[in-house]
């Protein structure tokens, strides 16, 4: 980490954030809009798509904002995926639940600023009615982001971002949500009627400013209904008729889904950006190391994978560091960490998106009934077993006798330097798919195996994890939350809102707090579609 830590926003609060990015972030973007800042409307329909054209880049680079602080320092430590070796703040910080509202903040802030002020200025240039097609990649852009947000926080500000001058009303995460589906359904549509019109034959609007897929409607197109399913999956245990109906929604949709690995989506690094990995593991000299829970079923699977994802310990295994242990001594650079040597390199490409997990997605809604591409309830044996195999084929390795394994199972956790961090496996799961096991089985399955295959993506790892329960991690080792608050047998639920917002913002997060219920603003109250009842 920069020990600085100048990439820490100011206090300035969500309402001055907004507005001031509002205001300054697109002007410079093209040569000509200064003279049509006062009145956008007259920007013709080519000023308009170059002026989002321009954004696009810097937007979807800002998914992975701050990202040390912003999610390797929460999300991915806590989804099982990441563990520091570096004694930050004194060994009392995020990684042993003392939580620090000046890297958290950062995953709340960053995407109103970045995401949500551009997207604010790209409408208010009539982009929504002048170039349909590429309002759409910016919808897409701005729920991919946000819904980091509003998984980290819970209800957020999200209709009426921007519209006040004095507060910025907070709105429940249920709604969040639909409306998330209706910016989908949105583009969907929008992207549709641009592709499916023979006069746009051949014609990319949008080009390399576009860091995902250079302008390639027919993948944004794939990309929203994954989106789509994704999102509807989350939130089956709180509106199971949504979800499913969401989901039915996105499998059905002619376009269809990311299903193979030139489908993926990950952001370029361009400029003088690079790749976050690389930059907290190698340039920030080893501060990202892999994390105890993830080399337990590495090592204890025989992954193919592991080398890929890692660079071994010392002792050859791929024996990671137990989350919120006392590194104090120094000596765990010595365990496994990130392969930010051949894998995520400097110049490599973010993944927000994988083929892999859409056909996990497809195997869990299968294990429900839903039906799926093609209106027909899928096999999820199929499914499952495909998810693996995509995974496989996106890193370069082969499967071989993997899926056929019955007897490997996670190992226990033995720590070399300290023998009171040791703890015996907590999970019994294997991988060759068995179709006599009972539903809460086969889903331990099939998350466990979706674990593994969407790393490095400790958000969407984390919210699978509070959603279902899976993979099973090892407990935090020492709960340094106030009094503590976290109950450290189900682990922390969620972030705190930032300090600023209290200071600028308080009406609306007062509110915000009652709208979340629970416990109130602390990592122990469980989001909206965080329930606390059986998977099925």
């Amino acid at each position: 980490m920069k020990r600085n830590l100048k990439s820490i926003p100011g206090q300035s609060g969500l309402i001055g954030i907004f507005i001031i990015a509002a205001a300054l972030i697109l002007p410079g973007c093209t040569k000509n809009f200064e003279k049509y800042n006062t009145d956008p409307t007259k920007l013709s329909a080519a000023q308009t798509v170059a002026i989002a054209a321009t954004a696009f880049g810097p937007m979807e680079q800002a998914i992975y904002s701050n990202y040390q602080i912003a999610q390797n320092l929460s999300a991915d430590a806590w989804a099982g995926y990441m563990m520091s070796p570096t004694n930050f703040r004194g060994g009392i910080n995020n990684l042993n639940y003392a939580l620090v509202d000046g890297w958290n903040s950062t995953g709340f802030n960053d995407q109103y600023k970045l995401v949500m002020a551009p997207v604010s200025k790209i409408a208010q240039a009539g982009t929504a009615t002048k170039a349909p097609d590429v309002w759409a990649v910016a919808l897409l852009i701005q729920v991919e982001a946000m819904d980091r947000v509003t998984d980290r926080f819970g209800p957020i500000p999200y209709t009426k971002a921007g519209s006040s001058l004095t507060s910025i009303p907070y709105d429940d995460q249920q709604t969040v949500y639909q409306t998330f589906f209706k910016q989908i359904d949105t583009a969907v549509i929008n992207l549709r009627a641009f592709t499916s019109n023979p006069a746009n034959a051949g014609k990319n609007p949008i080009g390399t400013g576009d860091l995902v897929y250079s302008g390639n409607y027919a993948k944004w197109q794939k990309f929203a209904n994954s989106l789509r399913l994704r999102l509807a999956m989350r939130i089956v245990k709180a509106d199971p008729t949504t979800a499913q109906q969401q989901a039915e929604k996105a499998m059905s949709d002619p376009a269809g889904l990311l299903t193979s690995p030139g489908d993926d989506a990950a952001v370029a690094q361009s400029g003088t950006r690079n790749n976050d990995l690389w930059t907290v593991t190698i340039a920030y000299n080893g501060d990202n190391h892999l994390n105890a829970a993830m080399g337990s079923y590495l090592d204890g699977f025989k992954d193919p994978r592991a080398p890929i994802y890692s660079v071994p310990a010392t002792d050859g295994t791929y024996k990671g560091i137990r989350l919120g242990i006392d590194v104090s001594k120094g000596a765990y650079k010595t365990l496994a960490s990130y392969n930010c040597l051949s894998t995520f390199t400097q110049t490599s490409p973010q993944l927000i998106m994988t083929a892999a997990e859409m056909w996990f997605l497809r195997a869990e809604a299968a294990l429900r009934h839903w039906k799926g591409v093609g209106g027909v309830v899928e096999d999820p044996q199929v499914d499952y077993e495909t998810g693996i195999t995509t995974s496989m084929q996106q890193w370069g390795v082969t499967p071989g006798t993997y899926l056929s394994d019955a007897t490997s199972k996670q190992v226990n956790y033995v720590d070399p330097i300290n023998a009171a961090n040791s703890t015996p496996a907590i999970s019994t799961i294997t991988i060759k798919w068995d179709p006599a096991a009972t539903d809460e089985q086969k889903l331990e399955r099939i998350i466990t195996q979706k674990w593994i295959a969407i790393f490095p993506d400790g958000q969407e790892a984390w919210a699978d994890y509070r959603r279902t329960g899976y993979p099973k991690l090892f407990p935090v080792a020492q709960n340094f939350s106030t009094n503590p608050v976290i109950d450290a047998t189900i682990q922390i639920r969620r972030i705190p809102y930032p300090s600023s917002e209290y200071q600028t913002n308080a009406t609306a997060v007062a509110n915000g707090i009652k709208l979340l219920g629970g416990t109130g603003d602390n990592g122990n109250s469980r989001l909206w579609w965080d329930v606390n009842k059986g998977n099925f």
